[in-house]
């Protein structure tokens, strides 16, 4: 389980261009409180950062203020965690507004008290994850106000986005909501093609997509409308700074008729994902009776068929890529838009 955890962490990093050159696991029964690992440990990551020419070393873990800097000063490397990886993953890949202030604001309410001598000088950054500069102690507590103003700055600025995107939902009251969710790399998006037509980008990376999209399809024949609605991936360990700062995009989750949980059913962790996503729902308040679980990628799964996930979640299959199920699949959302809970049972 822990490498597989790990091999997820190196698709993160290599989704950011970063080249991975090596990697170490260290069981402990407790992190270490200074260095999260032991100084034993990091000063073996040194020696093997050294050897193998990194400049980086990631954790898979979220890492306090004070054991990032700890382990900077036994490494002499640049010490990243988890979220941070993430974080910057969706500065890259933030195209819309929206996008860009609610990831800013992740940033920035992350990297606060974290700020050290290597992250500053604030207005000389120029791209990178964490670029290195500074001017000392004064110049740290300068950059912290910078910081501070502007993270007031951007929440008033998402409040404006968000009180937009209450207007924008009361104009869509004449159409059903649906929304798709789940796991980063699922294939929402090209299930969202194939639903709207809407030629929405798709590549086989974790957070290939990163703005939600909204786009009206037709679940039948006579051309009744509704709204699909696609949006962010969920990943394991995702940074609660993300989570809060999209909280006005995750809404079209929380707002929608019917959630369509896409789970890639060829992954051989298709199970910790969906419990991963499951978590995600519960989280912003999605109720389960409005969820539709699609098991995804059916063309890549040999002598399976139709089943349930548990005796009380039923399962649509399909193929998004190919096109097997989807009228299945719409079906079942026309079903549960007409109150049948028990559709798939």
């Amino acid at each position: 389980m822990v490498e597989e955890h790990l091999e997820e962490l190196a698709e993160l990093a290599r989704a950011s261009d970063v080249a991975v050159v090596g990697q170490t696991l260290q069981r402990r029964r407790s992190p270490d409180a200074r260095t999260f690992i032991g100084k034993g440990k990091a000063e073996e990551i040194a020696v093997a950062a050294d050897h193998l020419a990194a400049d980086l070393v990631i954790f898979d873990d979220d890492l306090s203020p004070v054991q990032v800097k700890n382990l900077e000063e036994i490494v002499d490397k640049q010490v990243i965690d988890r979220s941070a990886l993430i974080l910057e993953i969706f500065v890259q890949r933030a195209r819309t507004r929206e996008a860009r202030t609610q990831v800013e604001l992740a940033q920035n309410e992350y990297l606060l008290p974290r700020l050290t001598r290597r992250w500053t000088h604030l207005s000389r950054q120029a791209g990178g994850i964490g670029v290195r500069g500074g001017e000392g102690e004064k110049q740290l507590e300068a950059d912290r106000r910078m910081l501070r103003k502007r993270i007031q700055h951007l929440k008033r600025d998402l409040a404006k986005i968000e009180r937009s995107r209450k207007v924008q939902r009361r104009g869509r009251r004449d159409a059903s909501v649906i929304a798709l969710a789940g796991y980063t790399n699922a294939g929402k998006s090209t299930l969202f093609n194939r639903l709207t037509r809407a030629g929405a980008t798709v590549e086989d990376k974790l957070f290939a997509t990163l703005d939600s999209k909204l786009r009206r399809g037709s679940l039948d024949h006579d051309g009744s409308a509704v709204v699909f609605s696609d949006t962010v991936g969920f990943i394991r360990k995702l940074p609660h700074h993300l989570v809060a700062s999209f909280r006005s995009t995750l809404e079209e989750i929380t707002h929608a008729d019917v959630v369509l949980h896409v789970v890639d059913r060829s992954s051989d962790h298709w199970q910790e994902q969906m419990e991963v996503a499951d978590e995600v729902l519960e989280e912003i308040g999605v109720e389960r009776d409005r969820v539709v679980t699609v098991f995804n990628k059916s063309d890549r799964v040999d002598g399976e068929g139709p089943s349930q996930v548990s005796d009380d979640r039923p399962a649509v299959w399909v193929s998004a890529l190919t096109g097997a199920g989807v009228d299945d699949l719409k079906s079942e959302i026309r079903a549960r838009l007409n109150g049948d809970r028990r559709a798939l049972a």
